[in-house]
């Protein structure tokens, strides 16, 4: 699934399958945050040859991961 999102005052589009999108939403709850916010976290520390899709799916897996621990 593609969404619009708006960082730093620019629009750009993120492609998720929708259990990631599920997953940052739970996040996002659960860290009474929106997902852009989480989002806007993830772009911040990732690498820059680090597609942004990408990143969001390893810090969704890593978040989840770390619960089971």
């Amino acid at each position: 699934m593609k969404r619009s999102i708006t960082l730093y005052g620019h629009r750009t589009s993120v492609s998720l399958e929708k259990e990631f999108w599920d997953g940052l939403h739970d996040i996002a709850s659960a860290r009474a945050m929106t997902p852009t916010e989480i989002i806007a976290e993830i772009d911040k520390v990732r690498q820059p040859e680090e597609n942004l899709s990408s990143a969001i799916r390893i810090y969704v897996f890593t978040y989840f991961r770390e619960q089971l621990k």
